[in-house]
């Protein structure tokens, strides 16, 4: 192993807590004592990839088999990158300052398309070559997984292998595997072939894609005996018996999410009609409240954080939420350990419950009805009223709240002006409603913040055959937006049109754009999710120099007809059902939630065998 010598290096940056490792609960080996060496790379910075609960999960998972030594990579803030090129030192692991070349494997997680970039310059920063057919047997072999894995074509020709689904046991049998193969003395193809059949394990080069004249994709073919036609992802059954850390990593310095976290349970019933996550991760599978009760017992006690985030897709839906919120507040409430409750639905949300959480620490409420008038919320199937809303606001205003952000979004198909201005509307009835609570019962100053972001057409949703809105459409939408909520108790946030249009572009695209990726990390572009680093015009450019209209993947309506990119990953719903709500969606007709009775999915036919 060669050790980086970062001291030089660390008084130059800021930050330098971003680089150095050795936090709290990180984990120390012999080297000489494993057999594989495992990077866990998340393409952004360290305050972001230390905020994913997915890397505190498989670190900790691998780190607890002996032979496997799992370090942790992010990408460099523009100073240290700077400096590692001026001094000619190889991007390197937190865990032993090792050249992240000398790994094993290289593991990326997959949460934004506008990460890819970065995937990129992780890779050279490294000295790795880009592409998986220029790399080498001494190279480390590339892996990636998480919710765009679910459409990898725009970085087949880069990643050596995709893990779809849920990595806890696929990724153990996987390198088990990769031990056999490593001291036998057989070339890399050998070890793609022996895991070619695992489920959830899809290898790229595998297999040739071929396209009709006009752009559209003809034919996706296996190229070898042992590669499936379709590539099932992989579901962990029961959430008790699954691996869960009872301690994670606890950094030096602030990250995105400062705070413990216990997931409660994986997918949704909701069946939102825009939303990836909400079909990808089905069946629902929740952890019992013993179970949660346990790890989250455990987890404060090994970090001292003062914040417990009990994560899902609708925290709200945990069928012993009630229960559970009672025990952590009896428990933890004198040690002031406040609770967390993301994606909270405005339908369930109890004025019981928001008097428990907020008998600890008051923090802002954030809700999302996503669209503005009662039609639009059917055509996405949001099944949130006006009156919810209303009746929520009210309850937290008359607790104490006066901190409230709203989410929307803008571009959803059918949207017209009369939906954006059901936005305008709904905020200034917040506003009426605090206004309306009696001023001994309400905190003083009032600030409501709006937020929208531009809809993306993702694979496996209903709208995945939609056009997206182009980007001077969803400008026009804003600045009319912006005009209306003109307010001194309304602040008004949006994103940049620009890199949701790449995001969309990238999220439906097929092999060709590998290259275009190549050219725009050439031409400097990395840090794309971040709007200080984003060169829209050098994308641009790359899209031109490459021949390819971007546009053919982000503003073009698909028909049920044409074979998509990701038509060979199956994740247990069918195409039949999916088009259905799409059907019904045009009709803004809502489909009921699957909990109360089975909507035909398909996920308990071939996933699960039986009821959900």
């Amino acid at each position: 192993m060669t050790k980086i010598d970062l001291d030089e290096l660390l008084y130059k940056v800021e930050k330098p807590a971003r680089y150095i490792g050795n936090e709290l609960n990180s984990v120390k080996k012999d080297l000489n004592q494993v057999d594989i060496r495992f990077g866990f790379a998340f393409p952004d910075v360290y305050e972001v990839g230390m905020s994913h609960l997915g890397m505190h999960i498989l670190y900790n998972l691998l780190n607890n088999q002996n032979e496997i030594y799992c370090e942790r990579i992010f990408s460099p803030w523009a100073d240290m990158e700077g400096l590692l090129k001026e001094k000619e030192i190889p991007l390197f692991t937190l865990e032993t300052h090792s050249p992240i070349h000398e790994l094993d494997f290289i593991g990326f997680t997959l949460q934004y398309e506008l990460s890819y970039s970065n995937i990129l310059n992780i890779l050279a920063l490294g000295n790795i070559p880009l592409r998986s057919n220029e790399r080498g047997m001494e190279d480390p072999i590339i892996i990636a997984g998480g919710p765009c894995a679910y459409n990898p074509e725009p970085i087949a020709d880069i990643v050596d292998i995709f893990v779809l689904g849920e990595a806890e046991e696929v990724i153990l049998e996987l390198l088990d595997k990769y031990k056999l193969w490593k001291h036998s003395g057989r070339n890399k193809n050998d070890f793609y072939h022996s895991i070619a059949g695992i489920q959830g394990v899809y290898i790229p080069s595998f297999y040739r894609v071929e396209y009709h004249d006009n752009g559209t994709l003809y034919s996706f073919v296996p190229l070898s005996d042992n590669a499936p036609n379709k590539i099932s992802k992989r579901i962990i059954k029961n959430l008790d018996d699954v691996y869960f850390p009872e301690k994670v990593i606890v950094p030096f310095i602030d990250v995105v999410h400062n705070r413990a976290m216990v997931e409660i349970f994986r997918g949704c019933t909701r069946g939102c009609r825009f939303c990836q996550a909400g079909m990808i991760y089905r069946p629902v599978r929740e952890r019992s409240v013993d179970k949660v009760k346990d790890l989250a017992h455990e987890i404060i006690n090994n970090t001292g954080y003062e914040e417990l985030s009990l994560s899902s897709l609708s925290t709200s839906d945990y069928s012993g939420l009630n229960d559970l919120i009672r025990h952590l507040i009896d428990k933890y409430g004198e040690q002031k350990v406040g609770l967390s409750l993301p994606s909270l639905r405005l339908d369930s949300f109890t004025l019981q419950l928001i008097e428990e959480i907020q008998k600890i620490r008051k923090t802002g409420l954030t809700f999302a009805p996503e669209a503005g008038t009662q039609r639009l919320r059917d055509v996405i199937n949001k099944g949130v009223t006006e009156e919810d809303l209303i009746q929520a606001m009210e309850n937290a205003f008359s607790l104490g709240w006066n901190n409230v952000k709203l989410y929307f979004m803008i571009g959803l198909p059918t949207e017209t002006y009369e939906d954006l201005d059901g936005i305008v509307d709904l905020a200034h009835k917040v506003v009426e409603t605090y206004y309306k609570v009696p001023k001994e019962k309400r905190n003083k100053g009032l600030n409501v913040t709006i937020s929208t972001s531009s809809f993306v057409p993702k694979p496996f949703t209903p709208f995945q055959w939609e056009a997206q809105d182009s980007i001077e459409t969803l400008r026009e939408k804003q600045m009319y937006l912006k005009g209306k909520l003109r307010h001194k108790n309304i602040k008004y946030s949006y994103h940049h049109t620009e890199t949701s249009f790449l995001e969309g572009v990238f999220a439906r695209g097929d092999r060709k754009l590998g290259e275009v990726l190549i050219k725009a990390w050439e031409n400097g572009c990395k840090f794309d999710g971040w709007h200080d680093f984003f060169k829209y015009d050098q994308w641009i450019k790359a899209f031109e120099d490459c021949n390819i209209d971007p546009h053919f993947y982000a503003s073009r309506k698909r028909n049920y007809e044409e074979m998509l990119p990701w038509d060979h990953i199956e994740i247990g719903i069918t195409k039949q059902y999916l088009k259905k709500e799409n059907e019904r969606a045009q009709e803004a007709v809502l489909t009921h939630d699957c909990r109360t009775s089975c909507t035909g999915c398909g996920i308990n036919q071939g996933f699960i065998g039986g009821v959900c």
